[in-house]
């Protein structure tokens, strides 16, 4: 069967368990292994036993999460138009979108590095950074930041495009490829043994291990040339009033989302920072340690989307609804033994990073907290991910807006003054047990809508 077919049967009439599967599987492992190399800048620097170094890294998380803004703004948008294109066999309209994502990503990452290099100062001091820790805070942005922000905007926007197409497994192996060769560079670059580069070491990691994922798929690009719906020629790029609106309706209320969890990591972060380093470096630990859950019902909800946009561009409803059960079935399951395991022993796993006992003691009482929201995650996230699969960007918007501004940073402040501290763990778990009762009541009405045969908007049949 050749490759497109083999993508059409995937999307149209594989069974569903098995195209759920195909699909969500190597980016939920793509996901975990992304997580996997988080946790190793976390890791090598940890085994250093310098809260200062840690905290450096800790401190300059906001800023590698709103690269996260440019991801969903083109990746996301992108390839959504992608699939739903696909889904009613508009060809033309699959390879402009895909050039538009790819040349505006490239552009943005450049611009990116370029606005946090000249005014790095006031970014530093809007980080939280004092003068024990804006060193070796800005020794490791020179590398992540300054230097990397296109190559790992690219990569994961690359990422996003293959995997529109329904080749989850190459868009998943690239970004293994970087994320690999990330933790094997590690210890290299950042223990004494090696080059004994600290947390500047770790940056520098991310930079090599990003710029290899980039050329991995542009090496895929060229070998699959002809059999990828994927398309990066420049005069395929189209500023076209459709193009732009359909990928921005999507992009941009994606984008927000991911602005608004930099805003509430900043504020979090400074809320713990008159407690010192080792508090800092301890909320750091468990914020990677809870991304093992949350990255993998990210990827499940990624995984799932261009099976979702195809079936609803083509009026497979049934489908995709089915598609969308089976993937947060699994998704809660294991969900659920991740918090139960981080609950037993929240210790120890602080420990695997950090032997300093001050740390252990704080991580230990923060990673119960921050756990617990990740199982009502499931929902929210899927949620979130049919409404970018269908277009409906304006329902993610609204459910970003809820969780950071409505709920998760007042939740900061108020539990903060109740509980010093330690309340802060518990915030996102107060905002998402709102949201996972919405989101389950909004994806109901939304099937029912479709199922009857109306718009995902509401704007009477469906069609596109």
């Amino acid at each position: 069967m050749p490759e497109n077919e083999q993508k059409t049967y995937l999307f149209e009439r594989a069974p569903l368990g098995r195209a759920v599967m195909s699909l969500a599987i190597p980016t939920v492992l793509g996901s975990l292994v992304t997580v996997l190399y988080n946790l190793a800048d976390t890791y090598f620097v940890g085994m250093l036993n310098d809260p200062v170094q840690n905290a450096a890294v800790t401190l300059a998380a906001p800023v590698m999460l709103a690269f996260n803004a440019v991801n969903n703004l083109f990746g996301v948008g992108a390839s959504s138009m992608m699939s739903r294109s696909l889904g009613c066999r508009d060809f033309d309209a699959v390879a402009k979108s895909s050039a538009f994502g790819f040349y505006c990503s490239l552009f943005s990452g450049i611009l990116f590095s370029l606005l946090c290099f000249v005014f790095r100062s006031p970014l530093l001091a809007l980080l939280g950074t004092d003068e024990g820790t804006k060193a070796a805070t800005d020794a490791y942005m020179l590398w992540t930041v300054y230097l990397g922000a296109a190559p790992t905007i690219l990569n994961v926007v690359m990422a996003y495009l293959v995997r529109a197409e329904g080749s989850s497994l190459h868009a998943s192996a690239g970004t293994m490829t970087g994320c690999l060769l990330n933790v094997a560079l590690d210890p290299v670059f950042i223990m004494p043994w090696g080059l004994g580069m600290g947390a500047a070491g770790a940056g520098l990691a991310t930079f090599i291990s990003n710029c290899v994922a980039c050329a991995y798929f542009f090496v895929l690009l060229a070998v699959k040339r002809g059999r990828t719906y994927v398309c990066v020629d420049p005069r395929k790029l189209r500023f076209e009033r459709r193009i732009v609106a359909s990928v921005c309706g999507v992009g941009i209320p994606a984008a927000i989302q991911n602005l608004l969890n930099v805003t509430g990591m900043t504020i979090l972060n400074n809320l713990v920072h008159p407690y010192g380093a080792d508090a800092i470096a301890a909320m750091g630990i468990c914020q990677k340690l809870v991304q093992v859950a949350m990255y993998a019902t990210l990827g499940f909800s990624q995984g799932v989307m261009p099976l979702v946009s195809y079936n609803y561009s083509s009026g497979n409803i049934k489908r995709m609804k089915g598609g969308v059960r089976i993937a947060l079935i699994v998704c809660l399951s294991f969900m659920l033994f991740v918090t139960a395991l981080f609950i037993a022993f929240p210790a120890a796993f602080v420990r695997l990073f950090m032997h300093d006992e001050d740390v252990v003691a704080y991580g230990s009482r923060f990673l119960v907290g921050l756990i617990l929201a990740q199982p009502l995650l499931c929902m929210d996230f899927m949620a979130v991910g049919v409404f970018q699969a269908v277009g409906l960007g304006r329902n993610s918007l609204i459910f970003a807006v809820m969780r950071k501004i409505v709920l998760e940073i007042p939740a900061l402040l108020i539990l903060n003054a109740i509980f010093p501290l330690y309340g802060l763990a518990y915030a996102q778990f107060a905002a998402e047990l709102v949201l996972a009762a919405a989101a389950a009541v909004v994806l109901r009405r939304l099937f029912r809508r479709l199922e009857a045969g109306g718009r995902a908007d509401g704007r009477g049949p469906r069609g596109e």
